[in-house]
């Protein structure tokens, strides 16, 4: 075998000897939807050691919302309480994505990486959150702060559709 190619066996052989079921342990599609309980009608699946969170948002409110309602939508969950816990507890899980929807349209999609964020940048993150769910309504610049801070920490895609100016 080549160098790279040995190297590759070599850390698979590795991490099959020194992990355990627990330490590579993914939750179930009705865990992920269960983890984050909403008003919102949600679906789940794992796609590889991913937990991938399916969100239906009505076309009213991102009518009355525009741009930014379109944009904050995955990380409304992805920085949250319940996140955190799916990834304290499930120790497999490398990634949650969350997907915004309008029927079988995605409006936004965003990935936040296991590593990304540190304990303080954690609870920055849940503070952030937590004022954009409670007083974004009413206080836009919440909404504009999260967004900012999402697109800072997560790999993101925005629909144009839904998006654009």
């Amino acid at each position: 075998m080549t160098g790279w190619r040995t190297t590759v066996v070599l850390i698979g052989l590795w991490l099959l000897v020194g992990c355990t079921r627990e330490e590579l342990a993914l939750p179930s599609e009705d865990a992920i939807v269960e983890a984050f309980q909403s008003e919102r009608p949600l679906s789940g699946e794992v796609t590889g050691n991913v937990a991938v969170l399916y969100v239906e948002q009505s076309f009213q409110q991102l009518r009355r919302g525009g741009n930014l309602w379109a944009k904050v939508g995955p990380y409304i969950f992805l920085f949250s309480a319940e996140a955190q816990r799916l990834f304290d507890g499930y120790p497999g899980l490398v990634g949650i994505r969350v997907e915004t929807r309008v029927g079988d349209a995605t409006v936004a999609s965003a990935v936040l990486m296991r590593d990304e964020l540190s304990d303080l940048q954690w609870r920055r993150s849940l503070n952030i959150a937590g004022l954009a769910r409670r007083d974004g309504t009413n206080r836009m610049t919440l909404l504009e702060d999260l967004v900012r801070w999402g697109e800072d920490h997560t790999l993101y895609e925005y629909n144009e559709r839904y998006t654009r100016r």
